[in-house]
């Protein structure tokens, strides 16, 4: 397979040239030096609630434990006001909030006796990431796909949430796989910001040759766009498992 050429309009990539044989193919005969892999429903499939009050009912049953006192109802609202309230505040054009930020502030406010409000967020969290979680698995082809780019530099830019995201990737034998991770929590600000695919090129000291760097997600918006921008190769993550012989 040879270079890479864009069909206008809808962000797709094909493949200029011939393969070896279907899924023979690897990054090293595309010329990349460097890829950069969206996380969720990219790497991982994944579904959520975070509005249903049985999320919210689990939260504040274990909280009682930690000396929170706080009715499901009211930590839903509260929650959901203090998050959109930090995004308006913020003077980025894709703000990010930290959640576990969100939850400390939240068991401050309702406390019955004293507590360690910084740790109590982090673990908050956590539990309220394992509360909402309807689903949660690694998509077999993408791990196939990273095994393509073993020897490659390659990292995760992701939307995500530093304080739960991580171990997600940990828990699913992913996190390894990578050289560095740069979840939107980290800096405040989510993509489709180019600052975050700047601070991958830069930390893979691919700066100076974004041509060489593939990006992969799901998202046209957060994903292949703001590669493109920055000169970068772009390809959905359901290209890449049909281009590679992947796609079951």
């Amino acid at each position: 397979m040879g270079n890479y050429e864009t069909e206008e309009g809808e962000g797709k990539v094909t493949s200029l040239g011939h393969s070896s044989g279907k899924g023979e193919e690897t990054f090293e005969s595309c010329q990349i030096k460097g890829v950069i892999f969206d996380c969720y429903q990219t790497l991982i499939d994944i579904d959520t609630d975070e509005h249903r009050l049985e999320t919210y009912e689990i939260v504040t049953r274990w909280l009682a434990y930690q000396g929170v006192k706080i009715k499901p109802e009211k930590l839903r609202d509260t929650y959901m006001f203090k998050v959109r309230e930090k995004m308006e505040d913020s003077r980025e054009i894709y703000p990010e909030v930290r959640v576990e930020e969100i939850f400390a502030e939240i068991c401050k406010e309702n406390s019955i006796w004293r507590i360690d409000e910084k740790s109590l967020g982090v673990e908050t969290s956590r539990v309220f990431r394992a509360a909402s979680m309807k689903k949660l698995r690694p998509f077999p082809q993408s791990i196939r796909l990273i095994e393509h780019c073993i020897n490659i530099p390659k990292c995760i830019i992701s939307n995500g949430q530093r304080v739960f995201s991580e171990l997600e990737l940990r828990f699913l034998g992913l996190y390894d796989y990578f050289d560095f991770v740069i979840f939107s929590s980290d800096v405040r600000y989510k993509k489709p910001d180019l600052r975050l695919f700047m601070t991958a090129l830069k930390k893979m000291n691919l700066e100076l040759e974004p041509t060489c760097v593939m990006s992969i997600g799901d998202s046209y918006e957060n994903d292949i766009l703001p590669a493109r921008k920055l000169g970068m190769r772009a390809m959905r993550i359901d290209e890449a498992w049909e281009q590679f012989g992947l796609k079951d």
